[in-house]
């Protein structure tokens, strides 16, 4: 008779006392109850294999950034910069302002509407402001070695030589969208014992050490209850069948899935990265920057192209400094960890009117702002304290 072979759960001490050898259950398979041999958790370096142009490649933790190879043809120089459009947006009227006001009292469950509704506006001052936004669209690549269940799957490695990281092709999502793509690297696919439970397909079952079996709970390991009377939960054996490995003192290997084999491969991450920056003029009119960012403006710039020039001609002389700033900056930080695929820069103009009104014989302000009409109005004179039950 051919004997087939029997996992040992006996070679090594997971700090438990060695109760030998104890049946699982009457008539089923016996059980060591000391754990058989686990491996590492995480793969040993022996498990990768030294592929040409990857050697540095590592196991896990995101994988190193690899900076994009110099352009074979030289980079395209940006186009002249669209002809600016004049500068400034009308003012809002009054009925506008009123409007936005009442609207935001509205909106605040503690806001008595009878300022927004019966103050007397006797003053509209605009300080409309630029927004001035860069945008650089990026890739990133990164590999790491990386590992899945083998269920048949191609076996390509050392069939040629693996394509570069920057090789292989990606689609990339429309411009100024992030994005991410993971690709398996052709010709590093290789398939290896499951490390973690040495190629067995099972685990040791943690929660009974593997002995298919514990102390049974209700007569504590005695076999009996009262007295001469046998535990009718165990039947005298003093223990029970462990509910987690259904007594069989080992669980499916959560790293292979029972397969026993894994296939070992190097992952490409590609990420597109829309990098952004702002700078909004100070307009001096009381209303707190922040508000700004919540409110869009009417546009009356863009630009966009493979790389921008820094903006010439604008008639806010910060608005050209912080242009140029940023197109410096942008270029010498994402070109040396990224390949740069676009660039986009934009001016908005973004209305702010102050407003001052009179009420109950007191004068108050309040802003308007943003293409949305917002409202900041940060001491309402008619307020209530509000309380929920």
């Amino acid at each position: 008779m051919e004997h087939q072979p029997i996992m040992n759960y006996q070679n090594r001490n997971y700090g438990i006392a060695n109760p030998g050898y104890i049946p699982a259950a009457q008539g089923a398979p016996a059980m060591f109850a000391t754990p058989g041999a686990e491996g590492p958790s995480a793969p040993p370096a022996s498990m990768f294999d030294s592929m040409p142009g990857y050697e540095g490649t590592v196991a896990g933790g995101g994988g190193g950034f690899l900076p994009p190879p110099m352009p074979a043809v030289p980079a395209p120089q940006p186009d002249p910069a669209p002809q600016q459009p004049h500068w400034n947006i009308p003012s809002i009227t009054e009925d506008t302002a009123r409007d936005a006001f009442i609207l935001f009292a509205s909106s605040k469950c503690c806001y008595s509407k009878a300022p927004a509704k019966d103050g007397v506006i006797t003053n509209m001052e605009a300080f409309n402001t630029y927004r001035y936004r860069l945008e650089t669209f990026t890739e990133t690549r990164s590999t790491e070695w990386s590992h899945e269940p083998y269920n048949g799957q191609p076996v390509d490695a050392f069939a040629q030589p693996p394509p570069g990281p920057w090789d292989i092709p990606a689609k990339s999502p429309n411009f100024f969208l992030d994005g991410k793509e993971t690709i398996k690297v052709p010709y590093t696919s290789s398939m290896k014992p499951c490390h973690v439970c040495l190629g067995m397909g099972r685990r040791p079952c943690k929660d009974c050490a593997g002995a298919g079996n514990k102390v049974c709970w209700v007569c504590n390991g005695s076999g009996y209850r009262h007295g001469d009377d046998r535990c009718h939960h165990c039947v005298g054996r003093g223990r029970e069948n462990c509910s987690h490995c259904h007594g069989q003192g080992s669980k499916q290997c959560d790293t292979c899935h029972g397969k026993q084999q894994l296939l070992v491969y190097i992952k490409l991450t590609v990420k597109w990265t829309n990098n952004s920056d702002d700078y909004v003029v100070e307009q001096l009119s009381g209303l707190q920057v922040d508000n700004l960012s919540k409110v869009s403006g009417k546009e009356l710039f863009r630009d966009s192209q493979y790389m921008v020039y820094p903006l010439m001609g604008f008639p806010d002389p910060s608005v050209v400094s912080a242009s140029q700033r940023f197109v410096n900056e942008h270029q010498g930080k994402y070109s040396q960890t990224s390949r740069i695929l676009q660039q986009r820069q934009t001016i908005e103009l973004i209305p702010v009117t102050k407003v001052t009104y009179l009420w109950k014989e007191k004068s108050h302000i309040y802003f308007v702002y943003g293409n949305e009409f917002k409202v900041s109005a940060d001491n309402y004179p008619a307020t209530c304290c509000c309380t929920v039950m």
